[in-house]
């Protein structure tokens, strides 16, 4: 009998955990290493909130709590939903996890059966298909295009809902795109649900206050209110509030899924951290002005990336609406050789000589489910991200 259960067998380890952990290897045996390849904010924690988590400390905070969440957080988050997204939730909808990850896993694990089916628009956030795997449905990537922006489109979504599809996954902006649907984008893709019944939605807003320029947040079920007992709305506290470590996720969705879900945590990890749940209590009722300030350098940084990976040889880099990644393509240096005569052949290969000529880190489009591409992680300071990029340029410029 095999020690290793089948659901284990499925999954593959995280690319982008992996491309970080070898940076570090690479740097701590000497090697000078520009890591662009984590999706974690340059900024700390701002103060109202650290001081929200001593106060709670202070008052003895420190008990378990009720396995979906304070009650405090699930007001917050109630409030948080109807404030900025128009979204009618009551507490008792809503939900706090251990990050993010949590609230997705548990959706999941919550209402997969065997040869169901989910919808993941590639490229995805790597952990959406292994997820889906180890809860014991069916991932099923459909292929976006870059001269479409990486966007699921109304017909390609139809064509790939069958009678065995459960879920939609929608990440906007996404990871590792950074890709955002507009309100009209969103509705042809709601419209197309509308008329399949049985396909819930599952949609990650981790990124929702990173967007730029005049582009307007929106999600499925503000598009479309008769999707809301059919929607698991999901969010957190990890990228706004740059609360990385904290480890807080939420959602809100309909009663029945919601139960479901707490049950499942119930014997799973109970309740989220005590003291991170009311520092998000602050995050969500406290002063919102730091984020459009944070939002101004990270849009500034875009910018600058994009400016200069498209000016390196054989790269073409969209600049996208949200988050804090770019997806160039580097389709076009790809059965070129470095200098000490290795081929690329892949994206994977790219990504590999880069690391080990100049020493950046970046994450193979493979590992995202649509290459030749690679994403990279503006999420650090301007003179870091200028060094980087020269040096892109400078091993693009050097194949032949």
């Amino acid at each position: 009998m095999a020690f290793i259960s089948d659901a284990l067998l499925r999954v593959k380890p995280s690319a982008t955990i992996a491309v970080t952990q070898k940076a570090r290897d690479l740097r701590n045996a000497g090697r000078d290493i520009i890591s662009l390849s984590i999706g974690e904010p340059d900024f700390d924690t701002p103060d109202n909130i650290k001081k929200a988590a001593i106060k709670a400390i202070e008052r003895g905070e420190t008990k378990y709590t009720p396995v979906a969440g304070i009650a405090p957080l699930r007001e917050a988050i109630a409030a948080k939903f109807k404030r900025e997204n128009g979204l009618d939730y009551r507490p008792s909808q809503t939900i706090v996890g251990t990050g993010g990850k949590h609230i997705l896993f548990n959706a999941f694990l919550a209402t997969l059966n065997a040869g169901d089916e989910v919808i993941v628009p590639a490229p995805y956030w790597v952990s959406y298909p292994d997820m889906v795997a180890i809860a014991g449905g069916t991932p099923v990537a459909v292929e976006t295009k870059m001269e479409h922006g990486f966007k699921l489109r109304a017909e390609d979504l139809d064509k790939a809902i069958t009678p065995k599809t459960k879920w939609l996954i929608l990440n906007s902006p996404s990871n590792p795109s950074g890709a955002a649907y507009t309100h009209a984008e969103l509705k042809a893709l709601t419209d197309v649900l509308l008329r399949r019944p049985h396909v819930w939605v599952l949609t990650d807003d981790i990124y929702e206050h990173l967007t730029y320029g005049d582009f307007i947040f929106v999600t499925p079920a503000q598009v479309e209110p008769n999707l809301m007992d059919r929607t698991l709305t999901m969010n957190g506290v990890s990228k706004a509030y740059a609360m990385t470590g904290w480890r807080i996720g939420y959602a809100a969705g309909p009663d029945k899924l919601i139960k479901a879900m707490d049950m499942l945590q119930g014997q799973q990890t109970s309740g989220a951290c005590s003291i991170a749940q009311w520092a998000s209590v602050e995050a969500l009722n406290g002063p919102q002005d730091f984020i459009p300030q944070r939002r101004k350098i990270f849009e500034a940084r875009r910018d600058l990336v994009v400016s200069m990976i498209n000016q390196a040889k054989y790269l073409q880099c969209p600049s996208p609406e949200g988050a804090f990644y770019v997806y160039p393509s580097c389709a076009e240096a790809i059965g070129r050789k470095t200098q000490d005569g290795k081929k690329i052949a892949s994206d994977e290969d790219f990504v590999a000589a880069l690391l080990e000529a100049e020493g950046v880190a970046v994450v193979q489009g493979a590992a995202f489910g649509l290459g030749p591409n690679f994403r990279i992680s503006y999420a650090t300071s301007t003179e870091v991200l200028e060094d980087a990029c020269r040096k892109i340029q400078r091993f693009c410029a050097s194949l032949v």
